[in-house]
């Protein structure tokens, strides 16, 4: 058994092992264990330096999980989207490919709260219905394998689905999302490296939330996958009381670029149930982008802030507003530490058109060619030199 395999046994899973190592209330964690299961492995688990902290908040039941109000189990409109089991197929040239029902913690926030866990609805007899469903619709040049976590599946069980995917012609990208760098970042072994890099152009999307989780494991473990080639993009979920702060999520972005992960996305928490009480405002998102990342800090290290769409309409990029106005002569803009510029419009002029040569006289030939004609021939050794 390999040491992400042993810690992963170790994990917290039950109600009665959280309460005891928290101080919560066994029946509250009953209750909420009962709908959506806990996972918390002691690698991620030892990030926690108190009580109520941003990697706390992240994987630790709250009761204000049992709240009800504008949320709901399919905020994304997933499953009508999904013409098999384990495929949502939402934009034209491009699906979602879910292999996998476990992660190696279960976030709090998760989008798939609904089916995350339970292998009745992320089972492995699904997989080669999805991979035929992807092989007889050719418009389908993007995969992006996600689950629950694929990287929890074997070496030898990855091999198989990403050769598979890779044997389909029109499959042109693989990508592979995945929680475990952050969580888990002893799954990242030589042999996983060996089997991604059979599969190019491969590309992993990585997800943390927090400055804190880019340990020493962690940048092994991301510093391992870039080594193979294969590039790294990250996407974060905004949290309240996690990352809701401009200097937090500055530096997160920047310790991302540091370790070679090129940040990605940073999404507006989804309307999933039994997380309001995580979800912020979309001004925090706006404000984070104005007044902590774009202009305080590398352009690579600004993500999109999208939100994906409730009722399946995609991601949708919200920017600050940087533009006063607009007119025919100017565009009047205000930059990161609101002062205004003035960029000038193009003048349009009407193309001015040369004379028509007199009739019955052959066209002039252009300046440069007659000179160049006119001119002796100069020996190739001429040019040396200059």
């Amino acid at each position: 058994m390999q040491t992400w395999q042993k810690l992963l046994k170790k994990s917290l899973t039950t109600a009665e092992e959280v309460a005891e190592v928290f101080g919560l209330n066994l029946e509250s964690v009953r209750a909420i264990s009962a709908k959506f299961k806990i996972r918390i492995n002691p690698y991620y688990l030892g990030l926690i330096k108190t009580k109520d902290d941003p990697i706390y908040k992240q994987v630790v039941p709250d009761i204000r999980e049992l709240e009800s109000g504008v949320c709901t189990d399919d905020p994304l409109a997933e499953d009508p989207d999904s013409p098999v089991p384990g495929i949502v197929h939402r934009y034209p040239d491009r699906v979602l490919f879910l292999v996998s029902h476990e992660c190696a913690s279960y976030c709090r926030f998760c989008t798939r709260k609904r089916m995350v866990g339970d292998i009745k609805k992320m089972n492995p007899r699904f997989i080669e219905d999805g991979i035929e469903y992807i092989r007889s619709h050719p418009e389908i040049r993007d995969v992006i394998v996600s689950g629950g976590d694929p990287l929890l599946l074997a070496d030898s069980r990855l091999d198989a689905i990403l050769g598979a995917l890779r044997a389909i012609p029109h499959v042109e990208i693989i990508r592979i999302g995945t929680r475990v760098p952050c969580f888990l970042p002893q799954r990242v072994t030589k042999n996983l490296v060996r089997v991604f890099k059979k599969y190019h152009p491969l590309y992993i999307n990585v997800h943390f939330n927090h400055p804190d989780e880019i340990t020493d494991e962690a940048r092994r473990a991301l510093g391992m996958l870039a080594d193979a080639g294969i590039p790294l993009g990250c996407q974060t979920v905004l949290l309240k009381g996690v990352n809701d702060d401009p200097a937090v999520m500055r530096r997160l972005m920047q310790k991302l670029l540091a370790a070679r992960v090129r940040p990605y996305y940073i999404y507006q928490a989804d309307m999933i149930s039994g997380t309001d009480h995580l979800r912020t405002r979309v001004e925090a998102g706006l404000e984070i982008i104005k007044e902590g990342l774009r202009g305080w800090t590398s352009g690579l290290a600004v993500p999109h802030f999208v939100i994906d769409s409730p009722g399946g309409g995609g991601k949708i990029p919200l920017l600050p507003s940087y533009i006063e106005s607009i007119t025919d002569k100017e565009v009047v803009l205000r930059n990161y530490e609101g002062k205004r510029h003035v960029y000038l419009q193009p003048s349009e002029q009407p193309n001015v058109k040369q004379p028509a040569p007199a009739a019955g006289s052959a066209p002039a030939a252009p300046a440069k060619k007659a000179a160049r004609a006119a001119a002796p021939a100069r020996p190739a050794w001429a040019a040396i030199g200059r």
